[in-house]
Protein backbone atom coordinates (compact mmCIF):
# COMPACT_ATOMS: atom_id res chain seq x y z
CA UNK A 1 0.00 0.00 0.00
CA UNK A 2 2.87 2.37 0.84
CA UNK A 3 4.40 1.70 -2.58
CA UNK A 4 1.10 2.56 -4.22
CA UNK A 5 0.76 5.83 -2.33
CA UNK A 6 4.36 6.89 -3.00
CA UNK A 7 4.07 6.03 -6.71
CA UNK A 8 0.78 7.92 -7.02
CA UNK A 9 2.17 10.99 -5.24
CA UNK A 10 5.28 11.07 -7.46
CA UNK A 11 3.28 10.62 -10.68
CA UNK A 12 0.71 13.22 -9.69
CA UNK A 13 3.40 15.70 -8.61
CA UNK A 14 5.22 15.31 -11.94
CA UNK A 15 2.02 15.92 -13.91
CA UNK A 16 1.09 18.95 -11.80
CA UNK A 17 4.57 20.43 -12.27
CA UNK A 18 4.32 19.88 -16.03
CA UNK A 19 0.86 21.47 -16.16
CA UNK A 20 1.67 24.49 -14.01
CA UNK A 21 5.06 24.95 -15.69
CA UNK A 22 3.16 25.50 -18.93
CA UNK A 23 1.13 28.33 -17.37
CA UNK A 24 4.24 29.70 -15.65
CA UNK A 25 6.51 29.74 -18.72
CA UNK A 26 3.87 31.33 -20.93
CA UNK A 27 2.99 33.94 -18.30
CA UNK A 28 6.65 34.94 -17.96
CA UNK A 29 6.99 35.09 -21.73
CA UNK A 30 3.95 37.36 -21.93
CA UNK A 31 5.34 39.69 -19.26
CA UNK A 32 2.90 38.71 -16.49
CA UNK A 33 4.21 38.61 -12.93
CA UNK A 34 3.87 35.18 -11.27
CA UNK A 35 3.52 35.47 -7.49
CA UNK A 36 3.47 31.77 -6.57
CA UNK A 37 4.14 28.40 -8.18
CA UNK A 38 2.65 25.77 -5.87
CA UNK A 39 2.46 22.00 -5.97
CA UNK A 40 -0.48 21.22 -3.70
CA UNK A 41 -2.99 23.63 -2.19
CA UNK A 42 -2.73 25.55 1.11
CA UNK A 43 -1.75 25.38 3.87
CA UNK A 44 1.79 26.01 2.65
CA UNK A 45 4.31 23.52 4.05
CA UNK A 46 7.50 25.09 2.78
CA UNK A 47 8.89 27.01 -0.14
CA UNK A 48 11.56 29.35 -1.39
CA UNK A 49 11.35 32.74 -3.02
CA UNK A 50 13.47 33.20 -6.13
CA UNK A 51 13.17 36.30 -8.24
CA UNK A 52 9.56 37.49 -8.29
CA UNK A 53 8.07 34.08 -7.46
CA UNK A 54 7.47 32.00 -4.36
CA UNK A 55 7.97 28.30 -5.18
CA UNK A 56 5.95 26.36 -2.63
CA UNK A 57 4.61 22.95 -1.63
CA UNK A 58 1.11 22.78 -0.14
CA UNK A 59 -0.29 20.29 2.35
CA UNK A 60 -3.37 19.46 0.25
CA UNK A 61 -2.08 17.15 -2.53
CA UNK A 62 -5.05 17.49 -4.88
CA UNK A 63 -3.45 19.63 -7.54
CA UNK A 64 -1.43 22.79 -7.85
CA UNK A 65 -1.67 26.34 -9.09
CA UNK A 66 0.18 29.30 -10.51
CA UNK A 67 -0.93 32.54 -8.87
CA UNK A 68 -0.43 35.50 -11.16
CA UNK A 69 -0.65 39.16 -10.29
CA UNK A 70 -4.31 40.12 -10.37
CA UNK A 71 -5.31 36.52 -11.12
CA UNK A 72 -8.86 36.97 -9.87
CA UNK A 73 -12.38 37.87 -10.96
CA UNK A 74 -12.21 41.66 -10.83
CA UNK A 75 -12.81 44.66 -13.05
CA UNK A 76 -9.93 46.69 -11.55
CA UNK A 77 -7.41 46.24 -8.72
CA UNK A 78 -8.96 46.56 -5.29
CA UNK A 79 -7.15 48.29 -2.44
CA UNK A 80 -6.24 44.89 -1.01
CA UNK A 81 -4.88 43.67 -4.35
CA UNK A 82 -2.81 46.81 -4.83
CA UNK A 83 -1.52 46.53 -1.26
CA UNK A 84 -0.40 42.97 -2.00
CA UNK A 85 1.41 44.24 -5.10
CA UNK A 86 3.22 46.91 -3.08
CA UNK A 87 4.34 44.32 -0.53
CA UNK A 88 5.69 42.19 -3.37
CA UNK A 89 7.73 45.17 -4.56
CA UNK A 90 9.14 45.61 -1.05
CA UNK A 91 10.12 41.94 -1.01
CA UNK A 92 11.85 42.47 -4.38
CA UNK A 93 13.86 45.32 -2.85
CA UNK A 94 14.73 43.24 0.21
CA UNK A 95 15.91 40.30 -1.90
CA UNK A 96 17.93 42.55 -4.20
CA UNK A 97 19.57 44.16 -1.14
CA UNK A 98 20.57 40.75 0.19
CA UNK A 99 21.88 39.66 -3.21
CA UNK A 100 23.99 42.82 -3.41
CA UNK A 101 25.17 42.08 0.17
CA UNK A 102 23.92 45.47 1.39
CA UNK A 103 21.62 43.54 3.73
CA UNK A 104 23.03 40.58 5.66
CA UNK A 105 21.54 37.20 4.78
CA UNK A 106 20.39 36.67 8.34
CA UNK A 107 18.98 40.17 8.71
CA UNK A 108 15.44 38.82 8.67
CA UNK A 109 16.17 37.07 11.96
CA UNK A 110 17.00 40.38 13.62
CA UNK A 111 13.88 42.26 12.67
CA UNK A 112 10.67 42.32 10.69
CA UNK A 113 10.38 42.85 6.96
CA UNK A 114 9.14 46.31 7.80
CA UNK A 115 12.34 47.19 9.63
CA UNK A 116 14.50 45.87 6.78
CA UNK A 117 12.39 47.72 4.23
CA UNK A 118 12.72 50.96 6.21
CA UNK A 119 16.51 50.62 6.22
CA UNK A 120 16.67 49.65 2.58
CA UNK A 121 14.43 52.34 1.14
CA UNK A 122 15.93 54.91 3.46
CA UNK A 123 19.40 54.03 2.24
CA UNK A 124 18.36 54.21 -1.38
CA UNK A 125 16.56 57.48 -0.86
CA UNK A 126 19.60 59.00 0.87
CA UNK A 127 21.90 57.66 -1.82
CA UNK A 128 19.64 58.93 -4.55
CA UNK A 129 19.51 62.42 -3.04
CA UNK A 130 23.24 62.46 -2.45
CA UNK A 131 23.98 61.33 -5.99
CA UNK A 132 21.74 64.09 -7.30
CA UNK A 133 23.46 66.69 -5.16
CA UNK A 134 20.34 67.22 -3.09
CA UNK A 135 21.71 66.19 0.30
CA UNK A 136 20.68 68.58 3.04
CA UNK A 137 24.03 68.40 4.80
CA UNK A 138 22.91 65.99 7.52
CA UNK A 139 25.22 63.03 8.12
CA UNK A 140 24.12 59.72 6.59
CA UNK A 141 25.35 56.15 6.65
CA UNK A 142 25.85 56.20 2.89
CA UNK A 143 28.43 58.28 1.07
CA UNK A 144 27.81 60.57 -1.86
CA UNK A 145 28.70 57.78 -4.30
CA UNK A 146 25.90 55.56 -3.00
CA UNK A 147 23.10 54.74 -5.42
CA UNK A 148 20.39 52.21 -6.10
CA UNK A 149 22.93 50.33 -8.20
CA UNK A 150 25.25 50.04 -5.22
CA UNK A 151 22.50 49.02 -2.80
CA UNK A 152 20.48 46.71 -5.06
CA UNK A 153 22.97 45.64 -7.68
CA UNK A 154 20.58 47.01 -10.29
CA UNK A 155 18.67 50.16 -11.15
CA UNK A 156 15.34 50.97 -9.58
CA UNK A 157 12.23 49.97 -11.48
CA UNK A 158 9.66 52.76 -12.06
CA UNK A 159 7.11 51.10 -9.75
CA UNK A 160 9.74 50.72 -7.00
CA UNK A 161 10.64 54.39 -7.25
CA UNK A 162 6.96 55.31 -6.82
CA UNK A 163 6.80 53.28 -3.63
CA UNK A 164 10.09 54.65 -2.26
CA UNK A 165 9.03 58.23 -2.86
CA UNK A 166 5.76 57.56 -1.04
CA UNK A 167 7.68 56.08 1.91
CA UNK A 168 9.90 59.13 2.07
CA UNK A 169 6.85 61.41 2.12
CA UNK A 170 4.94 59.33 4.68
CA UNK A 171 7.91 58.65 6.92
CA UNK A 172 7.16 54.94 7.31
CA UNK A 173 6.63 51.86 5.20
CA UNK A 174 3.26 50.89 6.66
CA UNK A 175 1.76 54.38 6.28
CA UNK A 176 3.02 54.67 2.69
CA UNK A 177 1.52 51.28 1.80
CA UNK A 178 -1.80 52.34 3.29
CA UNK A 179 -1.85 55.65 1.39
CA UNK A 180 -0.87 54.12 -1.96
CA UNK A 181 -3.43 51.30 -1.71
CA UNK A 182 -6.23 53.72 -0.87
CA UNK A 183 -5.39 56.55 -3.27
CA UNK A 184 -4.35 54.24 -6.14
CA UNK A 185 -2.09 56.70 -8.00
CA UNK A 186 -2.48 56.31 -11.75
CA UNK A 187 1.27 55.79 -12.31
CA UNK A 188 1.32 52.83 -9.91
CA UNK A 189 -1.91 51.34 -11.31
CA UNK A 190 -0.45 51.64 -14.81
CA UNK A 191 2.63 49.66 -13.77
CA UNK A 192 0.38 47.12 -12.02
CA UNK A 193 -1.74 46.67 -15.15
CA UNK A 194 1.36 46.12 -17.26
CA UNK A 195 2.19 43.05 -15.15
CA UNK A 196 -1.29 41.86 -14.12
CA UNK A 197 -3.04 38.94 -15.80
CA UNK A 198 -6.60 40.37 -16.11
CA UNK A 199 -5.40 43.51 -17.91
CA UNK A 200 -3.47 41.66 -20.62
CA UNK A 201 -4.76 41.56 -24.23
CA UNK A 202 -7.14 38.69 -24.97
CA UNK A 203 -4.65 36.68 -27.04
CA UNK A 204 -2.09 36.72 -24.21
CA UNK A 205 -4.59 35.56 -21.60
CA UNK A 206 -5.79 32.82 -23.95
CA UNK A 207 -2.22 31.61 -24.56
CA UNK A 208 -1.36 31.58 -20.84
CA UNK A 209 -4.41 29.49 -19.90
CA UNK A 210 -4.08 27.14 -22.88
CA UNK A 211 -0.40 26.50 -22.11
CA UNK A 212 -1.23 24.32 -19.07
CA UNK A 213 -3.29 21.62 -20.81
CA UNK A 214 -1.05 21.89 -23.87
CA UNK A 215 1.99 21.09 -21.73
CA UNK A 216 0.38 17.89 -20.46
CA UNK A 217 -0.55 16.83 -23.98
CA UNK A 218 2.92 17.63 -25.37
CA UNK A 219 4.59 15.89 -22.41
CA UNK A 220 2.91 12.57 -23.35
CA UNK A 221 4.76 11.87 -26.65
CA UNK A 222 8.03 13.10 -25.12
CA UNK A 223 7.76 10.60 -22.28
CA UNK A 224 6.61 7.88 -24.69
CA UNK A 225 9.67 8.49 -26.86
CA UNK A 226 11.88 8.06 -23.79
CA UNK A 227 10.07 4.81 -22.98
CA UNK A 228 10.66 3.45 -26.48
CA UNK A 229 14.35 4.35 -26.29
CA UNK A 230 14.80 2.79 -22.82
CA UNK A 231 12.93 -0.32 -23.92
CA UNK A 232 9.41 -1.73 -23.81
CA UNK A 233 8.70 -5.27 -22.59
CA UNK A 234 6.91 -6.96 -25.50
CA UNK A 235 4.95 -10.20 -25.27
CA UNK A 236 6.13 -12.79 -27.78
CA UNK A 237 3.54 -14.72 -29.86
CA UNK A 238 4.17 -17.90 -27.85
CA UNK A 239 1.00 -19.80 -26.93
CA UNK A 240 0.07 -20.56 -23.34
CA UNK A 241 -3.34 -21.92 -22.35
CA UNK A 242 -5.48 -23.32 -25.20
CA UNK A 243 -9.05 -24.30 -24.18
CA UNK A 244 -10.16 -27.53 -25.91
CA UNK A 245 -13.58 -26.14 -26.89
CA UNK A 246 -12.20 -23.32 -29.05
CA UNK A 247 -10.91 -23.31 -32.67
CA UNK A 248 -7.16 -23.17 -31.90
CA UNK A 249 -7.07 -26.56 -30.17
CA UNK A 250 -9.21 -28.21 -32.86
CA UNK A 251 -6.82 -26.86 -35.53
CA UNK A 252 -3.84 -28.52 -33.82
CA UNK A 253 -2.26 -25.62 -31.93
CA UNK A 254 -0.64 -26.56 -28.64
CA UNK A 255 0.93 -24.73 -25.65
CA UNK A 256 4.50 -23.65 -26.40
CA UNK A 257 3.89 -23.11 -30.13
CA UNK A 258 5.31 -19.84 -31.46
CA UNK A 259 3.33 -18.13 -34.23
CA UNK A 260 5.74 -16.65 -36.77
CA UNK A 261 3.28 -15.63 -39.52
CA UNK A 262 -0.43 -15.10 -40.18
CA UNK A 263 -1.45 -15.51 -43.82
CA UNK A 264 2.17 -14.81 -44.78
CA UNK A 265 2.49 -11.68 -42.63
CA UNK A 266 5.41 -11.88 -40.20
CA UNK A 267 4.43 -11.77 -36.53
CA UNK A 268 6.93 -10.69 -33.87
CA UNK A 269 4.62 -9.73 -30.98
CA UNK A 270 1.43 -10.92 -29.33
CA UNK A 271 -0.29 -7.63 -30.15
CA UNK A 272 0.38 -8.16 -33.85
CA UNK A 273 -1.03 -11.68 -33.70
CA UNK A 274 -4.16 -10.46 -31.91
CA UNK A 275 -4.65 -7.63 -34.41
CA UNK A 276 -4.42 -9.93 -37.43
CA UNK A 277 -6.84 -12.48 -35.93
CA UNK A 278 -9.41 -9.81 -35.11
CA UNK A 279 -9.05 -8.32 -38.60
CA UNK A 280 -9.86 -11.66 -40.25
CA UNK A 281 -13.60 -11.01 -39.98
CA UNK A 282 -14.16 -14.73 -39.44
CA UNK A 283 -12.39 -15.91 -42.58
CA UNK A 284 -10.05 -18.94 -42.25
CA UNK A 285 -6.48 -17.89 -41.50
CA UNK A 286 -3.26 -19.80 -42.05
CA UNK A 287 -0.86 -19.77 -39.11
CA UNK A 288 2.80 -20.64 -39.52
CA UNK A 289 4.07 -21.89 -36.18
CA UNK A 290 7.34 -23.14 -34.75
CA UNK A 291 7.16 -26.16 -32.42
CA UNK A 292 9.83 -27.93 -30.43
CA UNK A 293 9.89 -31.71 -30.81
CA UNK A 294 10.78 -34.26 -28.12
CA UNK A 295 14.49 -34.03 -29.02
CA UNK A 296 14.34 -30.17 -28.70
CA UNK A 297 14.62 -29.60 -32.45
CA UNK A 298 12.36 -26.89 -33.87
CA UNK A 299 10.01 -27.67 -36.72
CA UNK A 300 7.64 -25.48 -38.73
CA UNK A 301 3.94 -26.21 -39.26
CA UNK A 302 1.20 -24.57 -41.31
CA UNK A 303 -2.21 -24.78 -39.64
CA UNK A 304 -5.56 -23.35 -40.73
CA UNK A 305 -7.87 -21.90 -38.08
CA UNK A 306 -11.38 -20.50 -38.43
CA UNK A 307 -11.88 -17.70 -35.83
CA UNK A 308 -14.95 -17.73 -33.64
CA UNK A 309 -17.02 -14.66 -32.83
CA UNK A 310 -17.45 -13.96 -29.11
CA UNK A 311 -18.35 -11.00 -26.89
CA UNK A 312 -15.31 -9.67 -25.03
CA UNK A 313 -15.00 -6.89 -22.41
CA UNK A 314 -13.60 -3.63 -23.76
CA UNK A 315 -11.47 -1.02 -22.01
CA UNK A 316 -14.62 1.14 -21.83
CA UNK A 317 -16.39 -1.27 -19.51
CA UNK A 318 -18.73 -2.63 -22.19
CA UNK A 319 -18.74 -5.80 -24.28
CA UNK A 320 -18.20 -5.95 -28.02
CA UNK A 321 -18.19 -8.83 -30.53
CA UNK A 322 -14.73 -9.79 -31.73
CA UNK A 323 -13.00 -12.66 -33.53
CA UNK A 324 -10.83 -15.05 -31.51
CA UNK A 325 -9.15 -18.42 -32.00
CA UNK A 326 -8.91 -19.27 -28.30
CA UNK A 327 -5.32 -18.80 -27.17
CA UNK A 328 -3.57 -16.91 -24.39
CA UNK A 329 0.08 -15.76 -24.19
CA UNK A 330 2.60 -17.86 -22.31
CA UNK A 331 4.15 -14.73 -20.80
CA UNK A 332 7.44 -14.96 -22.67
CA UNK A 333 8.68 -11.50 -23.54
CA UNK A 334 11.63 -9.48 -24.80
CA UNK A 335 12.64 -5.85 -24.38
CA UNK A 336 12.47 -3.87 -27.60
CA UNK A 337 14.45 -0.64 -27.91
CA UNK A 338 14.25 1.99 -30.64
CA UNK A 339 16.54 4.72 -31.93
CA UNK A 340 15.69 8.40 -31.31
CA UNK A 341 13.88 9.07 -34.61
CA UNK A 342 11.79 5.89 -34.50
CA UNK A 343 11.06 6.50 -30.79
CA UNK A 344 9.76 10.03 -31.49
CA UNK A 345 7.65 8.78 -34.40
CA UNK A 346 6.14 5.92 -32.41
CA UNK A 347 5.77 8.10 -29.31
CA UNK A 348 3.62 10.57 -31.24
CA UNK A 349 1.61 7.77 -32.84
CA UNK A 350 1.05 5.99 -29.51
CA UNK A 351 0.01 9.22 -27.79
CA UNK A 352 -2.40 10.02 -30.62
CA UNK A 353 -3.90 6.56 -30.27
CA UNK A 354 -4.33 7.07 -26.52
CA UNK A 355 -6.03 10.43 -27.17
CA UNK A 356 -8.47 8.76 -29.56
CA UNK A 357 -9.19 6.08 -26.96
CA UNK A 358 -9.85 8.73 -24.32
CA UNK A 359 -12.23 10.66 -26.56
CA UNK A 360 -14.16 7.47 -27.38
CA UNK A 361 -14.31 6.59 -23.69
CA UNK A 362 -15.59 10.05 -22.74
CA UNK A 363 -18.21 9.88 -25.50
CA UNK A 364 -19.41 6.50 -24.20
CA UNK A 365 -19.71 7.86 -20.66
CA UNK A 366 -21.73 10.86 -21.87
CA UNK A 367 -23.98 8.69 -24.04
CA UNK A 368 -24.55 6.24 -21.18
CA UNK A 369 -23.00 3.28 -23.01
CA UNK A 370 -20.42 2.97 -20.23
CA UNK A 371 -21.69 3.06 -16.61
CA UNK A 372 -20.34 6.11 -14.79
CA UNK A 373 -19.60 4.15 -11.61
CA UNK A 374 -17.50 1.72 -13.61
CA UNK A 375 -15.69 4.35 -15.66
CA UNK A 376 -14.70 6.96 -13.08
CA UNK A 377 -12.05 6.57 -10.41
CA UNK A 378 -10.48 8.90 -7.88
CA UNK A 379 -7.25 9.18 -5.92
CA UNK A 380 -7.60 5.72 -4.33
CA UNK A 381 -8.00 4.03 -7.71
CA UNK A 382 -5.09 6.01 -9.14
CA UNK A 383 -2.91 4.94 -6.20
CA UNK A 384 -3.85 1.29 -6.72
CA UNK A 385 -3.03 1.37 -10.42
CA UNK A 386 0.16 3.40 -9.86
CA UNK A 387 1.40 0.88 -7.30
CA UNK A 388 0.66 -2.04 -9.57
CA UNK A 389 2.42 -0.43 -12.54
CA UNK A 390 5.39 0.62 -10.40
CA UNK A 391 5.97 -3.02 -9.47
CA UNK A 392 5.98 -3.96 -13.17
CA UNK A 393 8.82 -1.59 -14.04
CA UNK A 394 9.67 1.77 -15.59
CA UNK A 395 7.91 1.30 -18.93
CA UNK A 396 4.59 0.34 -17.31
CA UNK A 397 4.57 3.22 -14.84
CA UNK A 398 5.69 5.63 -17.58
CA UNK A 399 2.86 4.56 -19.88
CA UNK A 400 0.40 5.00 -17.03
CA UNK A 401 1.85 8.47 -16.49
CA UNK A 402 1.40 9.23 -20.19
CA UNK A 403 -2.26 8.23 -20.02
CA UNK A 404 -2.86 10.35 -16.92
CA UNK A 405 -1.07 13.32 -18.51
CA UNK A 406 -3.30 13.12 -21.57
CA UNK A 407 -6.38 12.79 -19.37
CA UNK A 408 -5.34 15.81 -17.30
CA UNK A 409 -4.73 17.88 -20.41
CA UNK A 410 -7.94 16.90 -22.19
CA UNK A 411 -10.23 17.12 -19.15
CA UNK A 412 -8.84 20.56 -18.29
CA UNK A 413 -10.04 21.74 -21.70
CA UNK A 414 -13.66 20.94 -20.81
CA UNK A 415 -15.70 24.19 -20.77
CA UNK A 416 -16.37 23.98 -17.02
CA UNK A 417 -15.79 27.08 -14.87
CA UNK A 418 -12.70 26.78 -12.62
CA UNK A 419 -11.08 24.47 -15.18
CA UNK A 420 -8.83 25.96 -17.86
CA UNK A 421 -11.50 25.19 -20.44
CA UNK A 422 -13.96 27.35 -18.52
CA UNK A 423 -11.60 30.32 -18.68
CA UNK A 424 -11.04 29.70 -22.39
CA UNK A 425 -14.83 29.72 -22.84
CA UNK A 426 -15.03 33.11 -21.09
CA UNK A 427 -12.30 34.42 -23.39
CA UNK A 428 -14.13 33.09 -26.46
CA UNK A 429 -17.30 34.89 -25.36
CA UNK A 430 -15.26 38.04 -24.78
CA UNK A 431 -13.81 37.76 -28.27
CA UNK A 432 -17.27 37.45 -29.82
CA UNK A 433 -18.88 40.22 -27.73
CA UNK A 434 -15.88 42.53 -27.85
CA UNK A 435 -15.96 42.94 -24.06
CA UNK A 436 -15.48 40.73 -20.99
CA UNK A 437 -18.41 38.96 -19.37
CA UNK A 438 -19.99 40.91 -16.54
CA UNK A 439 -18.34 40.43 -13.18
CA UNK A 440 -21.51 39.04 -11.57
CA UNK A 441 -21.96 36.46 -14.36
CA UNK A 442 -18.37 35.28 -13.97
CA UNK A 443 -18.77 34.97 -10.22
CA UNK A 444 -21.92 32.87 -10.61
CA UNK A 445 -20.22 30.65 -13.20
CA UNK A 446 -17.25 30.12 -10.85
CA UNK A 447 -19.57 29.15 -7.99
CA UNK A 448 -21.41 26.66 -10.21
CA UNK A 449 -18.10 25.22 -11.40
CA UNK A 450 -16.87 24.82 -7.82
CA UNK A 451 -20.11 23.07 -6.87
CA UNK A 452 -19.87 20.65 -9.82
CA UNK A 453 -16.23 19.81 -9.14
CA UNK A 454 -16.95 19.25 -5.44
CA UNK A 455 -19.75 16.83 -6.32
CA UNK A 456 -17.52 15.01 -8.82
CA UNK A 457 -14.69 14.69 -6.30
CA UNK A 458 -17.05 13.37 -3.64
CA UNK A 459 -18.52 10.89 -6.13
CA UNK A 460 -15.20 9.42 -7.25
CA UNK A 461 -13.93 9.09 -3.67
CA UNK A 462 -17.12 7.31 -2.57
CA UNK A 463 -16.89 5.18 -5.72
CA UNK A 464 -13.29 4.24 -4.85
CA UNK A 465 -14.30 3.27 -1.33
CA UNK A 466 -17.22 1.18 -2.58
CA UNK A 467 -14.81 -0.73 -4.84
CA UNK A 468 -12.59 -1.48 -1.86
CA UNK A 469 -15.36 -2.71 0.44
CA UNK A 470 -17.43 -4.28 -2.32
Amino acid sequence: MITSIVAAVIIFAVLIVVHEAGHFAMAKRMGVRVLRFSVGYPPRIFGIRYGETDYAVGATPLGGYVKMLGDEVAEEPSSGTLLGYIKELLLDLEEAGRHAKWIAKDAADEGTIKTIADELVGGIAEGTRAAAGEADGAGTAITQSASAQAVLGRELKPEERIVLEAIERAGSVSRACEILSEEKPSALVERYNAKAFPSQPLHKRFAIVLAGPASNIIFAPILMAIVFMVGVPTLLPVLGTIPKDLPAYAAGLRPGDRVVAVDGTRVKSWDKLSTLVKASDGSPIKLTVERKSANSSVGTLDLTVVPKRVDEPTIYGTKAPTWVIGVTPSGAEITQREGPFAAVRDGVAESAGMCATLFVGIAKIISGATPVRQALGGPIMIAQIAGREARQGFSDVAMFTVMLSLELGIINLFPIPLLDGGHLLFFAIEGVKGEPMKLRHREIAMQVGLFLLAILMAFVIVNDISRLVG
